[in-house]
Parts: C-alpha cells; structure tokens; sequence
C-alpha cells in the first residue's frame, strides 16, 4: 500500500514542482516586452498623419518587424536548445532598448524602420528562451504554464494601445522614448530569472535528452511532418486576422463610424484584454481535455462572430471583438504544447518556429492588408478577413497524441 501511494505522488520530487515564482516572473517580462512591440502598432495613426505615409508603408513597417523577429527566432530557438545561455534574455531586451529609443527620435520611414528592425531583433531572443524557462518552471504541467507565460504576452499586447492612447497620442512621437523605463525594468527581472536558469541549466540537459529519447506518441516522421503543417496552416488562419484587427481594427472604427483616435485605441484595447483574459484558459483546458480540442473550439469556434462583425452597429462591433478576442485567443499556447509534444526535447527550436510563424504571418498578414486597403477599402479588408478562422476545420486531421493521463 505504501509503495503504490509512493508511485502516484511523483509530485514530491523538487524538480518536478511547478515554480511559479519564475513563471509569474517570466509573465511579467513577457508583459513588459510585448507592451512595448505593441506600441508600434498603436503608433500608425499618429506616425502616419505626421509623415503622411500610406498603409502600404504601414504594412511594410509591420512587416520589418515581424521579419526580423520571426526569421531569426528558430535560429535562436535551436541554439538554446544546444547550447542554452542564461543571460542571453536580458541581452535581447538590450536590443529591445535601444530600438524604443530610436523609434522615439527617427525622423522618416527608413530610420523607422532600423528602429522597429532592432525591437523585433529582441522578440527573436526573448519568445524561444523564455519559452524553454517556462517549460522548466511547469512541473509537467505544460498547458498551465504556456498560459501563464502566454498571458503576460497578451496583457502586454492589450497595454500597448492604451497607453499609447494615453502618453503617445498626446505628447508626441518622442514619448515613446518613456518605454525605456519598462525595458530597463525587463532586464533586471530578467537578470534574476538567468540566476535560477543557470542552477538549472544541468538538470533540465538530462531531462531533455531522457524526453528526446523516448517520444510518447509513437509516430513516423511522416506524420509528424503532417502535424506540423497542419499547426502552420492554423497559425495562418489565426494570425492573418489578428494581424486585420490588431492593425487596422482602429482604421475601421475610425472609418465606419467616425470615431476619434484615442476611443478607437480603447476599443482596440478592449479586444485585446479580451484576447490575454482568453489566453488563460487555453492551456489549462488542454492540460484537463486535451489540446486538439482546445484548438479547434479556438480557431473555427470564432468563425460565427467574425463572419458578423463587418456588418454589426457599433455596440455589437465592439460585443463581438470582445468575444472574438476571448475565443481565438486560447489557440497558441494549445498549438506550441501539442507541437512540443510532437518533438519533445526541441522546445527552443518548435518556440522560435511557431513564434517566428506567428510574428512572420502577421507581419504578411499586415503587409498583405495593408495593400488591399489602399486598392479597396478598409471595410473590405474586414469582409475578407472573417473568412480566415473557417480553416479551424482541418484541427480534425491532427493525430491524437494524447491520452487521458490529464494533470490534476
């Protein structure tokens, strides 16, 4: 009897604990560094009245951004996964720093650009490596702590915007220079975090190679491959929309509604504190059902409210983003667990390629949007976009990884 109640309890080893300590810590972090990528965005109108771009300049601006960041990201995955650096965290918010403080001084589109090249030169560092910490700190409860890390990410997002209603709409393109504050702030959090990583650095070498060596769910390369395309085509699917509403949502209230710049900012602050809210749940309700069938509520289960939001008042405009940001929202951190599942002891690499998806996708996504508005319109684009999480559908072709060994 004593030994079988040994046996359900592998628990009690230390290692094996969540430390939330860290993961709020690595929330935190993940908080400050996406509040200030998201001031990019929430800038446009302000940057585009100032120096008269078009939006396909803003596209491109997006697209500088998210370029650097999502194709250095697997490069930078795969080189934490063989040769991990503790402080290298706090070394990419550097790069974060310094592209704040030149995007608050540039004085045209190219200097732009190298600014928001610099702070996407950060996010390639930061998503791959804090998302190995994360997996770390989980305890075995991966879902859970995706969600944590995820949900300062989202809350970050959602920040951008209202503080940039706040500060950068009235005082000016300098200001933006005040969000240095916040990365100095990440560093030395993310100092502390490099302690803990760098006393764990060996006991989490032979955890990844026992778990590389013994893949639980038995499946051919062949099919692994299959999985991970069909997770691409759901990071598509998910990310060209949140690319339409991140970017261009304030266009569209501004345009069909005659709102002023700073309540389109609330009302795209209000998406995306929806959108972190959502993130919560996501991984935890993988952990207990399953992540597949987190995905497909996700993606397709948003379909029915995007498909009305072009066509709603302005009350039921914003209802339905709120609810699509709480329901689409849920989808990554169940992607990058089930990927990471797939290929177990490759965390940075599957982090920095579905990170590097995700910032690429939107960064094409706003780009490609970006284009079509200025050929049609604004409220096309929106017309177009609704279609996009329909794919949910093919989430039944995934393989069942999974079994019901849930954590409790």
């Amino acid at each position: 009897m004593n030994t079988n109640s040994s046996c359900a309890r592998p628990l009690r080893n230390p290692m094996n604990r969540t430390v939330y300590p860290i993961l709020l810590m690595v929330c935190t972090t993940h908080l400050l560094n996406d509040m200030m990528q998201s001031v990019i965005p929430a800038v446009y109108p302000l940057l585009k009245e100032k120096f008269g771009f078009t939006f396909a300049q803003i596209g491109v601006i997006t697209l500088v951004f998210q370029m650097t960041s999502s194709l250095l990201q697997p490069f930078a995955g795969r080189l934490a996964d063989r040769h991990p650096r503790p402080y290298s965290l706090a070394v990419g918010m550097c790069f974060t720093l310094a592209g704040l403080l030149a995007l608050s001084v540039a004085p045209g589109f190219v200097f732009i650009l190298a600014a928001v090249g610099l702070i996407g030169c950060g996010s390639s560092v930061f998503h791959p490596e804090s998302s190995r910490v994360a997996q770390l700190a989980s305890g075995g409860r991966k879902g859970l702590a995706q969600s944590i890390f995820q949900v300062g990410g989202n809350a970050g997002s959602a920040m951008g915007p209202l503080l940039a209603a706040l500060i950068v709409i009235p005082f000016g393109q300098a200001s933006i220079g005040w969000f240095a504050l916040a990365a100095l702030l990440a560093i030395f959090i993310l100092i502390k975090i490099g302690n803990w990583y760098k006393r764990r650095l060996a006991v989490a070498a032979r955890k990844t190679v026992a778990t590389a060596a013994a893949p639980a769910h038995g499946l051919t390369k062949r099919k692994i491959r299959a999985a991970l395309i069909i997770l691409g085509v759901l990071v598509f699917s998910k990310y060209f929309y949140i690319a339409c509403m991140t970017n261009y949502f304030t266009f569209f209230l501004m345009d069909k509604f005659s709102m002023s710049v700073q309540r389109a900012q609330y009302c795209l602050f209000a998406f995306l504190a929806a959108s972190a809210v959502g993130t919560f749940f996501g991984g935890p309700l993988g952990d207990r059902i399953g992540r597949k069938y987190v995905i497909w509520g996700s993606i397709l289960g948003a379909a029915p409210f995007t498909l009305m939001l072009p066509y709603a008042n302005l009350a039921c405009t914003i209802v339905l983003a709120v609810v699509i940001g709480l329901v689409i929202s849920s989808a990554f951190s169940a992607i990058l667990v089930y990927a990471t599942d797939l290929m177990p002891g490759k965390v940075g690499m599957i982090a920095g390629v579905f990170f590097g998806l995700m910032f690429g996708l939107g960064g094409l996504g706003s780009a490609f949007f970006g284009w079509l508005a200025d050929k049609t319109s604004i409220e096309y684009i929106f017309q177009i976009s609704t279609l996009l999480p329909l794919l949910g559908v093919i989430t039944g072709f995934l393989p069942n990884i999974e079994s019901k060994k849930t954590n409790k």
